[in-house]
C-alpha cells in the first residue's frame, strides 16, 4: 500500500516575524530547521521513492533536512513552482497583526483562509507585477500538477513525500478530503508536521493521520 507524506515547511523567518510571505523566498528560522530535522526522525521508518517540492528555499531545505535525517538524501526529486505558496499580492512582507488592525480581523481571515477571494493585487516593492492569488487560483496550478505528476506515482505503488506550503497543501488536502469551500476556511496545516495518507492499489484513501 503506497504512502503519501505531505509536509508544510518548517517555521520560516517570516512566520517567526508574523509576516505574509507568499512567493518571497525567505529562509527557515532556526526553529524551522529543527522542525524539519525532527520530522525526518519521525519518518525514518518510511522509505520514499520520489520527492516533490516547490521552487522556494523554505520548502526545499525542509525536504533536505528530512531526507538527511531519515537517510534518504539520494531519492529523485522534482522542483516545481506549481507547488509554491499562494501569492499574497500587496500583503507580502506586511505584519499580519498590523494588517488586521488596518483592515479588520474578519477581512484578513477571509484573505488568508477563503477559497476564492484573493488579497489586494496592488503593485509594491515585493509585488512589482501586481500579482495576487486566492486558494482557488493556487489550486488551479497545484491540482493539475498533482494529477499529472504526483498521483500517478502513488497509483503505481510508490511511496511519495511532498514538501510544500500552507496553501498549496491546503488545495491538495481539500481535493483529497473532498472539503467544501466553507470547510476549507477552517483548514490549517501546521509547520513541520508530517501528514500521512495511505492508499490502496486503486488510489483510494485508506487512512489519514498526522505523525
Amino acid at each position: 500500500m503506497p504512502n503519501l507524506i505531505l509536509i508544510r515547511h518548517g517555521e520560516s523567518q517570516w512566520n517567526l516575524e508574523n509576516r505574509f510571505t507568499g512567493w518571497v523566498d525567505v529562509p527557515l528560522s532556526p526553529k524551522g530547521e529543527q522542525e524539519a530535522k525532527s520530522a525526518g526522525e519521525k519518518l525514518k521508518s518510511y522509505k520514499f521513492e520520489k520527492a516533490f517540492t516547490s521552487k522556494l528555499q523554505r520548502a526545499n531545505n525542509t525536504l533536505k533536512y528530512i531526507l538527511q535525517a531519515s537517510g534518504q538524501e539520494n531519492i529523485p526529486t522534482e522542483f516545481d513552482e506549481a507547488l509554491n505558496e499562494r501569492h499574497y499580492g500587496a500583503l507580502q512582507g506586511l505584519n499580519k497583526a498590523e494588517t488586521a488592525v488596518k483592515y479588520g480581523d474578519e477581512q484578513v481571515k477571509i484573505w488568508r483562509r477563503s477559497y476564492d477571494i484573493p488579497p489586494p493585487a496592488d503593485k509594491t516593492e515585493l509585488n512589482p507585477e501586481g500579482k495576487s492569488e486566492s486558494l482557488k487560483d493556487t489550486a488551479a496550478r497545484t491540482l493539475p500538477y498533482w494529477e499529472k505528476n504526483i498521483f500517478p506515482e502513488i497509483k503505481n505503488g510508490k511511496n511519495i513525500i511532498v514538501a510544500a506550503h500552507g496553501n498549496s497543501l491546503r488545495s491538495i488536502v481539500m481535493h483529497l478530503d473532498k472539503l467544501t469551500k466553507e470547510q476549507v476556511l477552517e483548514l490549517n496545516i501546521p509547520t513541520g508536521a508530517p501528514l500521512l495518507y495511505v492508499f490502496d492499489g486503486n488510489g483510494t484513501i485508506l487512512e489519514k493521520k498526522y505523525l
